[in-house]
Protein backbone atom coordinates (compact mmCIF):
# COMPACT_ATOMS: atom_id res chain seq x y z
CA UNK A 1 0.00 0.00 0.00
CA UNK A 2 1.42 3.36 -1.26
CA UNK A 3 2.12 5.59 2.09
CA UNK A 4 -0.18 8.52 1.74
CA UNK A 5 1.44 12.09 -0.11
CA UNK A 6 2.99 14.40 2.50
CA UNK A 7 0.51 16.72 1.83
CA UNK A 8 -2.49 15.06 2.47
CA UNK A 9 -0.78 14.05 5.88
CA UNK A 10 -0.31 17.38 6.82
CA UNK A 11 -3.59 18.24 5.84
CA UNK A 12 -5.13 15.67 7.66
CA UNK A 13 -3.19 16.83 11.04
CA UNK A 14 -4.44 20.48 10.70
CA UNK A 15 -7.93 18.91 10.05
CA UNK A 16 -8.00 17.00 13.19
CA UNK A 17 -6.11 19.75 15.11
CA UNK A 18 -9.17 22.27 14.13
CA UNK A 19 -11.31 19.80 14.70
CA UNK A 20 -10.62 19.44 18.37
CA UNK A 21 -10.72 23.51 18.83
CA UNK A 22 -13.89 23.98 17.29
CA UNK A 23 -15.73 21.24 17.85
CA UNK A 24 -17.15 21.76 21.16
CA UNK A 25 -17.58 25.46 20.10
CA UNK A 26 -19.88 24.16 17.07
CA UNK A 27 -21.84 21.45 19.02
CA UNK A 28 -23.05 23.97 21.50
CA UNK A 29 -23.75 26.89 19.22
CA UNK A 30 -26.04 24.30 17.29
CA UNK A 31 -27.27 23.04 20.94
CA UNK A 32 -28.15 26.23 21.94
CA UNK A 33 -29.93 26.74 18.17
CA UNK A 34 -32.16 23.65 18.43
CA UNK A 35 -30.10 22.45 15.51
CA UNK A 36 -29.11 18.81 17.41
CA UNK A 37 -30.57 17.15 20.60
CA UNK A 38 -29.02 16.81 23.96
CA UNK A 39 -26.91 13.72 22.91
CA UNK A 40 -24.67 15.57 20.78
CA UNK A 41 -23.20 17.68 23.01
CA UNK A 42 -21.88 14.08 24.96
CA UNK A 43 -20.90 12.53 21.34
CA UNK A 44 -19.01 15.70 20.65
CA UNK A 45 -17.22 15.64 23.79
CA UNK A 46 -16.24 12.07 23.26
CA UNK A 47 -14.85 12.97 19.76
CA UNK A 48 -12.79 15.66 21.25
CA UNK A 49 -10.68 13.93 23.26
CA UNK A 50 -9.92 11.24 20.44
CA UNK A 51 -9.19 14.70 19.02
CA UNK A 52 -6.54 15.25 21.52
CA UNK A 53 -5.30 11.93 21.41
CA UNK A 54 -4.51 12.37 17.75
CA UNK A 55 -2.65 15.74 18.72
CA UNK A 56 -0.31 14.16 21.34
CA UNK A 57 0.31 11.21 18.47
CA UNK A 58 0.57 14.40 15.78
CA UNK A 59 3.76 15.96 17.86
CA UNK A 60 5.38 13.23 18.06
CA UNK A 61 5.00 12.24 14.32
CA UNK A 62 3.68 15.16 12.29
CA UNK A 63 3.38 13.76 8.99
CA UNK A 64 1.36 10.58 11.12
CA UNK A 65 4.43 7.92 9.95
CA UNK A 66 7.24 7.09 11.85
CA UNK A 67 8.73 5.56 7.87
CA UNK A 68 12.46 5.69 8.03
CA UNK A 69 13.06 8.17 4.35
CA UNK A 70 16.85 9.52 5.70
CA UNK A 71 19.35 9.89 8.44
CA UNK A 72 17.37 10.62 11.53
CA UNK A 73 18.47 13.98 11.95
CA UNK A 74 17.11 14.61 8.73
CA UNK A 75 13.89 12.77 9.59
CA UNK A 76 13.77 15.07 13.15
CA UNK A 77 14.51 18.20 10.84
CA UNK A 78 11.44 17.29 8.42
CA UNK A 79 9.31 16.68 11.01
CA UNK A 80 10.00 19.85 12.49
CA UNK A 81 9.06 21.84 9.32
CA UNK A 82 5.81 19.87 9.38
CA UNK A 83 4.85 21.12 12.76
CA UNK A 84 5.60 24.72 11.46
CA UNK A 85 3.68 24.26 8.70
CA UNK A 86 0.50 22.81 10.33
CA UNK A 87 1.25 25.67 13.35
CA UNK A 88 0.69 28.44 10.50
CA UNK A 89 -2.12 26.91 8.31
CA UNK A 90 -4.56 26.28 11.83
CA UNK A 91 -3.56 29.40 13.65
CA UNK A 92 -4.70 31.81 10.06
CA UNK A 93 -8.09 29.11 10.22
CA UNK A 94 -8.13 29.42 13.89
CA UNK A 95 -8.42 32.94 13.99
CA UNK A 96 -11.06 33.22 11.45
CA UNK A 97 -12.97 30.52 12.77
CA UNK A 98 -12.89 32.35 16.72
CA UNK A 99 -13.64 36.25 14.63
CA UNK A 100 -16.90 34.22 12.55
CA UNK A 101 -17.90 32.32 15.49
CA UNK A 102 -17.68 35.48 18.50
CA UNK A 103 -19.94 37.49 15.44
CA UNK A 104 -22.33 34.99 14.89
CA UNK A 105 -22.57 33.55 18.59
CA UNK A 106 -23.61 36.53 20.63
CA UNK A 107 -26.57 36.63 22.00
CA UNK A 108 -28.56 39.72 20.39
CA UNK A 109 -29.77 42.14 22.53
CA UNK A 110 -28.18 40.08 25.37
CA UNK A 111 -25.33 41.30 27.75
CA UNK A 112 -22.36 38.91 27.77
CA UNK A 113 -22.51 36.55 30.92
CA UNK A 114 -20.05 35.39 32.93
CA UNK A 115 -20.85 31.51 31.27
CA UNK A 116 -20.07 33.69 27.74
CA UNK A 117 -17.04 34.82 28.84
CA UNK A 118 -15.89 31.78 30.12
CA UNK A 119 -16.72 29.75 27.29
CA UNK A 120 -14.75 32.17 25.07
CA UNK A 121 -11.82 32.63 27.49
CA UNK A 122 -11.40 28.49 27.48
CA UNK A 123 -12.03 28.57 23.30
CA UNK A 124 -8.99 31.14 22.56
CA UNK A 125 -6.64 29.51 25.89
CA UNK A 126 -7.22 26.43 24.65
CA UNK A 127 -5.91 27.03 21.02
CA UNK A 128 -3.00 29.07 22.36
CA UNK A 129 -1.97 26.26 24.14
CA UNK A 130 -2.02 23.77 21.47
CA UNK A 131 -0.47 26.07 18.71
CA UNK A 132 2.15 27.00 21.33
CA UNK A 133 2.94 23.50 21.34
CA UNK A 134 3.24 23.18 18.16
CA UNK A 135 4.96 25.70 17.24
CA UNK A 136 7.73 25.54 19.87
CA UNK A 137 7.90 21.67 19.35
CA UNK A 138 8.73 22.12 15.61
CA UNK A 139 11.29 24.95 16.02
CA UNK A 140 12.86 23.34 18.56
CA UNK A 141 13.33 20.72 16.07
CA UNK A 142 14.68 22.37 13.07
CA UNK A 143 16.85 24.81 15.51
CA UNK A 144 18.60 21.61 16.96
CA UNK A 145 18.91 19.51 13.81
CA UNK A 146 19.37 22.13 10.50
CA UNK A 147 23.01 23.21 9.39
CA UNK A 148 21.86 25.80 6.69
CA UNK A 149 19.76 28.05 8.84
CA UNK A 150 23.39 28.89 10.61
CA UNK A 151 23.95 31.03 13.19
CA UNK A 152 22.02 34.14 11.46
CA UNK A 153 18.78 33.24 10.59
CA UNK A 154 18.66 31.48 14.44
CA UNK A 155 19.69 35.09 16.22
CA UNK A 156 16.97 36.79 13.26
CA UNK A 157 14.02 34.25 14.21
CA UNK A 158 14.82 34.95 17.84
CA UNK A 159 14.74 38.87 18.00
CA UNK A 160 12.31 39.00 15.43
CA UNK A 161 9.65 36.13 17.06
CA UNK A 162 7.40 38.94 19.09
CA UNK A 163 7.11 41.58 16.10
CA UNK A 164 3.88 40.94 14.42
CA UNK A 165 4.19 40.20 10.86
CA UNK A 166 7.61 40.32 10.69
CA UNK A 167 7.87 37.12 12.53
CA UNK A 168 5.73 35.38 10.24
CA UNK A 169 8.05 36.40 6.75
CA UNK A 170 10.78 35.12 9.26
CA UNK A 171 9.34 32.24 9.76
CA UNK A 172 8.12 31.40 6.74
CA UNK A 173 11.84 32.20 5.33
CA UNK A 174 13.11 29.53 8.15
CA UNK A 175 10.86 27.19 6.71
CA UNK A 176 11.95 27.62 3.42
CA UNK A 177 15.38 27.19 4.05
CA UNK A 178 14.96 24.07 6.11
CA UNK A 179 12.94 22.28 3.55
CA UNK A 180 15.29 22.99 1.04
CA UNK A 181 18.05 21.52 3.01
CA UNK A 182 15.59 18.18 3.73
CA UNK A 183 14.80 17.71 0.11
CA UNK A 184 18.79 18.08 -1.06
CA UNK A 185 19.61 15.58 2.48
CA UNK A 186 16.97 13.51 0.85
CA UNK A 187 18.20 13.37 -2.48
CA UNK A 188 22.26 12.70 -1.44
CA UNK A 189 21.01 9.62 1.21
CA UNK A 190 18.77 7.90 -1.84
CA UNK A 191 21.80 8.38 -3.92
CA UNK A 192 23.89 6.99 -1.41
CA UNK A 193 21.99 4.20 -0.78
CA UNK A 194 21.93 3.46 -4.67
CA UNK A 195 25.57 3.42 -4.94
CA UNK A 196 26.28 1.78 -1.80
CA UNK A 197 27.31 -1.02 -3.09
CA UNK A 198 30.10 0.58 -5.63
CA UNK A 199 32.12 1.45 -3.48
CA UNK A 200 33.11 4.82 -5.64
CA UNK A 201 35.86 5.87 -3.06
CA UNK A 202 37.98 2.77 -2.34
CA UNK A 203 41.17 3.62 -3.67
CA UNK A 204 43.46 0.83 -4.05
CA UNK A 205 45.78 3.68 -1.57
CA UNK A 206 44.23 5.55 1.57
CA UNK A 207 43.48 8.91 1.59
CA UNK A 208 45.40 12.09 3.31
CA UNK A 209 43.65 14.72 3.82
CA UNK A 210 46.28 17.78 4.78
CA UNK A 211 44.61 20.42 6.30
CA UNK A 212 45.93 24.55 5.27
CA UNK A 213 47.41 26.93 7.36
CA UNK A 214 46.05 28.41 10.83
CA UNK A 215 43.90 24.90 11.17
CA UNK A 216 44.46 21.90 13.09
CA UNK A 217 42.59 18.43 12.38
CA UNK A 218 40.48 18.62 15.19
CA UNK A 219 38.31 15.61 16.69
CA UNK A 220 34.89 17.59 17.43
CA UNK A 221 35.56 20.32 14.66
CA UNK A 222 36.27 18.56 11.06
CA UNK A 223 38.59 20.87 9.21
CA UNK A 224 36.71 19.18 6.14
CA UNK A 225 33.37 19.45 6.75
CA UNK A 226 30.75 16.77 5.61
CA UNK A 227 33.71 15.90 3.02
CA UNK A 228 34.77 12.90 4.81
CA UNK A 229 31.88 11.28 6.49
CA UNK A 230 30.34 11.53 2.67
CA UNK A 231 33.64 9.87 1.38
CA UNK A 232 33.71 7.03 3.96
CA UNK A 233 30.05 6.31 3.17
CA UNK A 234 30.85 5.71 -0.37
CA UNK A 235 33.98 3.48 0.74
CA UNK A 236 37.44 5.66 1.35
CA UNK A 237 39.58 5.09 4.13
CA UNK A 238 41.21 8.38 5.57
CA UNK A 239 43.68 9.75 7.56
CA UNK A 240 44.75 13.45 8.58
CA UNK A 241 47.81 15.08 8.58
CA UNK A 242 47.79 16.67 11.69
CA UNK A 243 50.87 18.73 10.79
CA UNK A 244 51.15 21.76 12.76
CA UNK A 245 48.67 25.07 11.99
CA UNK A 246 51.46 27.62 11.70
CA UNK A 247 55.15 26.66 10.51
CA UNK A 248 57.18 26.84 7.56
CA UNK A 249 56.70 24.64 4.64
CA UNK A 250 59.77 22.89 5.83
CA UNK A 251 58.53 22.07 8.97
CA UNK A 252 55.42 21.11 8.29
CA UNK A 253 56.81 18.89 5.57
CA UNK A 254 59.14 16.97 7.26
CA UNK A 255 56.41 16.29 9.64
CA UNK A 256 53.66 15.10 6.81
CA UNK A 257 56.66 12.51 5.83
CA UNK A 258 56.73 11.31 9.30
CA UNK A 259 52.97 10.81 9.44
CA UNK A 260 52.88 9.35 5.88
CA UNK A 261 55.10 6.69 7.25
CA UNK A 262 52.70 5.87 10.13
CA UNK A 263 49.83 5.39 8.08
CA UNK A 264 51.53 2.50 5.83
CA UNK A 265 52.95 1.05 8.62
CA UNK A 266 49.34 1.20 10.61
CA UNK A 267 47.86 -0.07 7.28
CA UNK A 268 50.48 -1.96 5.68
CA UNK A 269 49.79 -0.26 2.10
CA UNK A 270 52.55 0.56 0.11
CA UNK A 271 51.33 4.25 -1.12
CA UNK A 272 48.77 7.00 0.04
CA UNK A 273 46.59 9.17 -2.05
CA UNK A 274 47.21 12.80 -0.48
CA UNK A 275 44.49 15.73 -0.79
CA UNK A 276 45.72 18.88 0.58
CA UNK A 277 44.27 21.92 0.62
CA UNK A 278 45.38 25.68 0.74
CA UNK A 279 49.19 25.64 2.21
CA UNK A 280 48.87 22.27 2.90
CA UNK A 281 49.75 21.61 -0.81
CA UNK A 282 53.19 23.08 -0.73
CA UNK A 283 53.54 21.33 2.73
CA UNK A 284 52.97 18.10 0.82
CA UNK A 285 54.76 18.92 -2.13
CA UNK A 286 58.05 19.40 0.17
CA UNK A 287 57.35 15.84 1.79
CA UNK A 288 57.77 14.29 -1.20
CA UNK A 289 60.38 16.44 -2.89
CA UNK A 290 62.88 17.24 0.22
CA UNK A 291 61.75 14.31 2.45
CA UNK A 292 61.86 11.34 0.80
CA UNK A 293 57.90 10.48 0.86
CA UNK A 294 58.09 9.84 -2.99
CA UNK A 295 57.66 6.10 -2.86
CA UNK A 296 55.43 6.72 -0.23
CA UNK A 297 52.76 8.73 -2.01
CA UNK A 298 51.03 7.32 -5.51
CA UNK A 299 49.27 10.97 -6.39
CA UNK A 300 49.10 14.39 -4.58
CA UNK A 301 45.84 16.18 -5.47
CA UNK A 302 46.31 20.17 -3.97
CA UNK A 303 42.96 22.22 -3.52
CA UNK A 304 43.30 25.79 -4.01
CA UNK A 305 47.39 26.21 -2.99
CA UNK A 306 48.87 29.08 -3.72
CA UNK A 307 51.63 27.15 -5.58
CA UNK A 308 53.16 30.55 -7.03
CA UNK A 309 52.20 32.57 -4.14
CA UNK A 310 50.21 35.37 -3.18
CA UNK A 311 51.53 38.88 -4.00
CA UNK A 312 49.17 40.59 -2.10
CA UNK A 313 51.14 39.10 1.11
CA UNK A 314 54.51 40.41 -0.15
CA UNK A 315 52.65 43.58 -0.18
CA UNK A 316 51.47 43.38 3.19
CA UNK A 317 54.91 42.39 4.88
CA UNK A 318 56.57 45.28 3.07
CA UNK A 319 53.97 47.85 4.14
CA UNK A 320 52.77 46.55 7.76
CA UNK A 321 55.91 47.88 10.28
CA UNK A 322 57.69 44.86 12.11
CA UNK A 323 56.64 45.65 15.74
CA UNK A 324 52.88 45.60 14.29
CA UNK A 325 53.83 42.10 12.68
CA UNK A 326 55.24 40.95 15.60
CA UNK A 327 52.35 42.07 17.85
CA UNK A 328 50.16 40.14 15.40
CA UNK A 329 52.18 37.76 15.88
CA UNK A 330 52.45 36.97 19.21
CA UNK A 331 49.16 36.26 19.89
CA UNK A 332 48.50 34.85 16.82
CA UNK A 333 51.81 31.70 18.48
CA UNK A 334 50.10 31.90 21.90
CA UNK A 335 46.44 31.07 20.75
CA UNK A 336 47.95 28.36 18.41
CA UNK A 337 49.79 27.09 21.46
CA UNK A 338 46.22 26.75 23.68
CA UNK A 339 45.02 24.65 20.52
CA UNK A 340 47.80 22.13 20.57
CA UNK A 341 50.39 23.52 17.96
CA UNK A 342 53.81 22.58 19.98
CA UNK A 343 56.13 25.37 18.20
CA UNK A 344 54.06 27.77 16.13
CA UNK A 345 55.45 30.99 14.17
CA UNK A 346 53.25 32.81 12.57
CA UNK A 347 55.56 34.88 10.80
CA UNK A 348 57.15 31.75 9.15
CA UNK A 349 53.80 30.93 7.82
CA UNK A 350 53.17 33.58 6.64
CA UNK A 351 56.34 34.67 4.54
CA UNK A 352 56.46 31.06 2.53
CA UNK A 353 53.18 31.84 1.27
CA UNK A 354 54.24 35.13 -0.71
CA UNK A 355 54.96 34.81 -4.36
CA UNK A 356 58.84 35.44 -3.45
CA UNK A 357 59.27 32.97 -1.01
CA UNK A 358 57.15 30.33 -3.40
CA UNK A 359 59.69 31.11 -6.58
CA UNK A 360 62.22 30.30 -4.66
CA UNK A 361 60.18 26.99 -2.81
CA UNK A 362 59.17 25.87 -6.37
CA UNK A 363 63.10 25.61 -7.28
CA UNK A 364 63.62 23.26 -4.49
CA UNK A 365 60.21 20.78 -4.48
CA UNK A 366 60.75 19.55 -8.23
CA UNK A 367 57.97 17.23 -9.05
CA UNK A 368 58.65 13.71 -8.40
CA UNK A 369 57.67 11.24 -12.04
CA UNK A 370 57.00 8.43 -9.71
CA UNK A 371 53.29 10.54 -8.30
CA UNK A 372 50.58 11.42 -10.50
CA UNK A 373 50.06 15.37 -9.48
CA UNK A 374 46.87 17.27 -10.04
CA UNK A 375 44.95 20.79 -8.90
CA UNK A 376 41.96 21.76 -8.20
CA UNK A 377 41.09 25.76 -8.10
CA UNK A 378 38.16 27.66 -7.56
CA UNK A 379 37.27 31.48 -7.64
CA UNK A 380 34.16 33.32 -5.90
CA UNK A 381 32.05 35.81 -8.40
CA UNK A 382 32.39 39.24 -6.13
CA UNK A 383 32.92 40.21 -2.72
CA UNK A 384 29.76 39.19 -1.41
CA UNK A 385 29.87 35.72 -2.31
CA UNK A 386 32.45 34.98 0.58
CA UNK A 387 32.19 34.96 4.17
CA UNK A 388 33.76 36.84 6.79
CA UNK A 389 36.82 37.98 5.89
CA UNK A 390 37.32 36.49 2.60
CA UNK A 391 34.59 39.20 1.55
CA UNK A 392 37.07 41.71 3.04
CA UNK A 393 40.54 40.22 1.33
CA UNK A 394 38.67 39.21 -2.12
CA UNK A 395 38.95 42.89 -3.40
CA UNK A 396 42.33 43.17 -2.47
CA UNK A 397 43.55 39.85 -3.67
CA UNK A 398 41.97 41.19 -6.76
CA UNK A 399 43.55 44.30 -7.23
CA UNK A 400 46.77 42.21 -7.06
CA UNK A 401 46.92 39.18 -7.68
CA UNK A 402 43.76 38.57 -10.37
CA UNK A 403 40.54 36.50 -10.16
CA UNK A 404 40.59 35.08 -6.67
CA UNK A 405 38.55 32.69 -4.38
CA UNK A 406 38.78 35.36 -1.34
CA UNK A 407 42.72 34.87 -0.53
CA UNK A 408 44.54 32.98 -3.62
CA UNK A 409 44.57 33.77 -7.13
CA UNK A 410 43.43 30.59 -9.50
CA UNK A 411 46.31 31.74 -11.58
CA UNK A 412 48.53 30.59 -8.33
CA UNK A 413 46.31 27.53 -8.03
CA UNK A 414 47.87 26.01 -11.00
CA UNK A 415 50.58 22.54 -11.03
CA UNK A 416 50.81 19.33 -12.04
CA UNK A 417 49.50 17.29 -15.46
CA UNK A 418 45.85 18.54 -14.73
CA UNK A 419 44.19 21.37 -13.32
CA UNK A 420 40.00 21.04 -12.45
CA UNK A 421 38.55 24.40 -12.19
CA UNK A 422 35.45 24.97 -9.83
CA UNK A 423 33.14 27.73 -10.99
CA UNK A 424 29.21 28.86 -10.46
CA UNK A 425 28.44 30.80 -13.16
CA UNK A 426 25.46 32.66 -11.44
CA UNK A 427 25.52 33.64 -8.01
CA UNK A 428 27.99 33.53 -5.19
CA UNK A 429 31.04 31.63 -6.62
CA UNK A 430 32.75 29.19 -4.27
CA UNK A 431 35.59 30.77 -1.95
CA UNK A 432 38.81 29.24 -0.26
CA UNK A 433 36.60 27.65 2.85
CA UNK A 434 33.69 26.82 0.44
CA UNK A 435 36.00 24.21 -1.15
CA UNK A 436 36.36 22.48 2.56
CA UNK A 437 33.07 22.45 3.04
CA UNK A 438 34.23 25.26 6.11
CA UNK A 439 30.57 26.57 6.90
CA UNK A 440 28.87 23.58 6.14
CA UNK A 441 26.87 25.52 3.23
CA UNK A 442 24.42 24.05 0.64
CA UNK A 443 25.87 26.22 -2.62
CA UNK A 444 23.48 26.35 -5.50
CA UNK A 445 25.30 24.93 -8.51
CA UNK A 446 28.26 23.17 -6.83
CA UNK A 447 27.66 20.34 -4.23
CA UNK A 448 31.06 19.89 -2.47
CA UNK A 449 30.38 16.50 -1.00
CA UNK A 450 29.53 15.28 -4.60
CA UNK A 451 32.52 17.21 -5.73
CA UNK A 452 35.07 15.09 -3.67
CA UNK A 453 33.38 12.11 -4.34
CA UNK A 454 33.97 11.92 -7.85
CA UNK A 455 37.22 13.49 -7.72
CA UNK A 456 38.76 10.26 -5.16
CA UNK A 457 36.55 7.88 -7.70
CA UNK A 458 38.72 9.15 -10.69
CA UNK A 459 41.84 8.72 -8.69
CA UNK A 460 40.14 5.03 -8.29
CA UNK A 461 39.57 4.71 -11.82
CA UNK A 462 43.39 5.38 -12.68
CA UNK A 463 44.54 2.67 -10.50
CA UNK A 464 45.53 4.64 -7.51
Amino acid sequence: MKTPSKLFTKTLSALIILSALNIRSVCTFLFHAGRIDDIFPASCAAAEIICYILIAYINFYPTLTSRKISTRRNKILEDGIALLQIFLATTVIEIICCIVMLIIGLPAGEDITFTHAFFWLRQFGLAFLIECLLFWNGILRVYLTSVQLGIKWRVIGAVCGLIPVVHLYVLCRIIRIAGNEVVYENEKYLLNQIRAENQECRTKYPILLVHGVFFRDFRFFNYWGRIPAELKRNGAVLFYGNQQSAASVARCGEELAVRIKQILQETGCDKVNIIAHSKGGLDSRYAISRCGAAPCVASLTTINTPHHGCIFADYLLDKIPGSVCAKVAAKYNAALTLLGDREPDFMEAVQDLTASACARLNQTMPDDPQVYYQSVGSKMNCASSGRFPLNMSYPMVKHFDGVNDGLVAVDSMHWGCRFIPVAVPAGRGVSHGDMIDLNRENIFGFDVREFYVNLVHQLKERGF
